[in-house]
């Protein structure tokens, strides 16, 4: 489950992962793990952590190869 703002939040002491998801795929792969909401949340909002929005030449190069993706997290 990917969480989005304003969802309710787990309670306790609970650690998020960062998931990459494919538009042209059910695949998903996890980038990060261990980190605390805020670290999460900072990830996702970096321009680098979409297809759309990316510009880095890493980025780019993972849409040509693998079409539209981006970064969500969820609690592990």
């Amino acid at each position: 489950m990917m969480y989005r703002p304003g969802d309710p939040l787990p309670e306790g002491d609970v650690t998020f992962k960062i998931i990459r998801f494919y538009f042209r795929s059910d695949r998903t792969r996890t980038i990060k793990k261990g980190l605390t909401l805020e670290q999460a949340q900072a990830h996702c909002a970096s321009h680098e952590t979409s297809s759309r929005t990316c510009t880095s030449a890493a980025g780019r190069a993972r849409t040509r190869r693998c079409g539209a993706w981006f970064d969500g997290y969820a609690p592990e």
